[in-house]
C-alpha cells in the first residue's frame, strides 16, 4: 500500500505542475503585447519556464506509473482512472518530443491544457487498485492498452496543432461556416471541462441520489436481489422501473426509456446530459464575458506563427500516431480478444468505435497523400478525428454498455 500512496502523491504533484505549466504557457503567449516587453524575449523566457515545469511534472508522473505498477502488480491501465492517467502521460510524452524538434512555445499552450483536462478526467473515476478480472489477467494488458494509449496521445498532438492552424487561419471578422464549426469544437472541449467540474464538485458534496430497481436480478453469488443505482450528480433522468430510496438535491425530470436496461445505463445518460448542459453554460458565460467568439479571443495568441509549420506538425504527429494506434487498438486488441473471448471481432461498442477512429485516420492519410488535402482540409480532419476519440473515451464509456464496461465509472 505504500507504493500506491506514493503513486497518488506523485500524480497529484504532476497534476499541479501541469496546471502551473499551462498557466505560464498562456502568459508566454498572451503577454507578448504587454507594454515595455520585447515579444520574442518574453515568449522565450516564459516558454522555457513552462517547458521545464512540464518536464518535472512528467518525471513525477513517470514515478507514478512505476510505483503504481509495482504496488498494483500489473500495468496501471486496467480501469478508467488508470487508463486516462496513462493517456495523459502519453500526451505529455508526445508533446515533449515534438517540442524538442520544433521549439515552438505555442504548442505547449494548447497541449498542456489538454493534458490537464485528461488528467482531471481521470480523477473522476475510482482510484482503488482492485484485482484483475479474469479477462484482464494477461500480458496483453500491458501490450494492447499501453500501445493504444500511446497512439491516442500522439494523435492528440496532431489535434492540438490542427486546432491551432484553424484558429490561426479562420477569419474572425465575419461569421462563416468555418467560424461556427470552430466554436462547436471549442464547445465540445468545454463540455468535457464541465463534466469534470460537476462530477468533482458533487462527489465532494456527497449529495447522492439512490434508486432501487423494482426487478430482481442475479448477483455475482448467484442470488436474486434488487440492484441499486447511485447518482453522484443530481438526477435529471431516473432508471426505468425504479424507486427512489434516497432523495438527492433534485427530483428526476423524466424516466429513461425501457430499452436502456441495467442499473448503470440511466446513470450514465444522466452524466452525459449534465456534461452537455454545463459545457453549453460555460460557453455561454465566456461569450457574455468577452463579447466575442472564443476563436477570436484565442486568435491573437497564435499570430505570427506560420500556418504551414502547424500543418506539418499536425501531419507528422498523425502519421506517427496512426500506425501505433493501429497496432494497439486493432491488431493487438484482436489477438487479445481471441485469447480472452474466443473470437477476434465481436462488434462490441468499444471495438466498433476503435474501428471508426482507425477508418477516419485512414481516410485522412489517403486524402492528404493522394488528393492533396493539406492546410484547412487536413486541419479539420485532424480535429474531427480527435473529437471522435473523445466520443469513444467519454460517451462510449459512460453511456453504452458492452464487454469493455468494466472500464466505466
Amino acid at each position: 500500500m505504500q507504493f500506491i500512496q506514493l503513486s497518488d502523491w506523485l500524480l497529484d504533484i504532476a497534476f499541479l505542475l501541469y496546471v502551473l505549466s499551462s498557466i505560464v504557457f498562456v502568459v508566454a503567449m498572451t503577454g507578448k503585447n504587454w507594454a515595455g516587453r520585447d515579444p520574442k524575449q518574453h515568449e522565450a523566457k516564459f516558454g522555457r519556464i513552462a517547458y521545464w515545469l512540464a518536464v518535472i511534472g512528467f518525471i513525477a508522473q513517470t514515478g507514478y506509473v512505476v510505483t503504481r505498477w509495482i504496488g498494483g502488480g500489473h500495468s496501471p491501465t486496467s480501469n478508467m482512472f488508470e487508463f486516462m492517467a496513462f493517456l495523459d502521460f502519453c500526451i505529455i510524452l508526445a508533446y515533449l518530443i515534438i517540442y524538442r524538434i520544433y521549439k515552438l512555445t505555442v504548442i505547449g499552450a494548447f497541449v498542456l491544457p489538454l493534458g490537464v483536462i485528461m488528467l482531471a478526467y481521470s480523477y473522476v473515476f475510482p482510484k482503488d487498485v482492485t484485482p484483475l478480472i479474469p479477462s484482464l489477467q494477461s500480458y496483453w494488458l500491458h501490450i494492447h492498452v499501453t500501445t493504444a494509449a500511446l497512439g491516442e496521445g500522439i494523435l492528440a498532438v496532431g489535434f492540438a496543432a490542427g486546432l491551432m492552424y484553424l484558429i490561426r487561419t479562420v477569419p474572425q471578422t465575419v461569421s462563416t461556416k468555418s467560424t461556427k464549426w470552430l466554436e462547436v469544437v471549442l464547445a465540445v472541449v468545454l463540455m468535457l471541462v464541465g463534466f469534470i467540474g460537476m462530477e468533482s464538485t458533487f462527489a465532494r458534496l456527497d449529495q447522492k441520489t439512490v434508486f432501487e430497481m423494482n426487478k430482481e436480478t442475479q448477483n455475482a453469488m448467484g442470488q436474486m436481489e434488487k440492484a441499486q443505482a447511485e447518482y453522484t450528480m443530481p438526477a435529471l433522468v431516473a432508471p426505468a422501473d425504479a424507486t427512489i430510496i434516497k432523495q438527492g438535491p433534485m427530483s428526476p425530470l423524466f424516466t429513461a426509456p425501457t430499452w436502456m436496461e441495467g442499473k448503470d445505463a440511466a446513470r450514465k445518460l444522466n452524466t452525459m446530459l449534465w456534461s452537455v448542459l454545463t459545457g453549453v453554460v460555460l460557453y455561454g458565460v465566456l461569450r457574455l464575458i468577452f463579447r466575442k467568439r472564443l476563436g477570436a479571443l484565442i486568435q491573437p495568441s497564435v499570430e505570427g506563427i506560420e500556418p504551414e509549420l502547424l500543418d506539418e506538425i499536425s501531419y507528422r504527429a498523425i502519421s506517427i500516431g496512426y500506425p501505433v494506434f493501429t497496432l494497439g487498438a486493432l491488431i493487438f486488441a484482436m489477438i487479445w480478444a481471441q485469447e480472452a473471448w474466443g473470437r477476434f471481432w465481436g462488434w462490441d461498442p468499444k471495438e466498433v468505435w476503435a474501428l471508426i477512429v482507425w477508418l477516419f485516420y485512414s481516410a485522412y492519410l489517403h486524402l492528404r497523400l493522394s488528393r492533396g488535402w493539406i492546410g484547412a482540409k487536413s486541419a479539420w480532419m485532424s480535429v474531427i478525428g480527435f473529437v471522435i476519440i473523445l466520443i469513444t473515451l467519454v460517451v462510449v464509456n459512460l453511456v453504452i454498455a458492452g464487454l469493455h464496461s468494466y472500464a466505466g465509472v
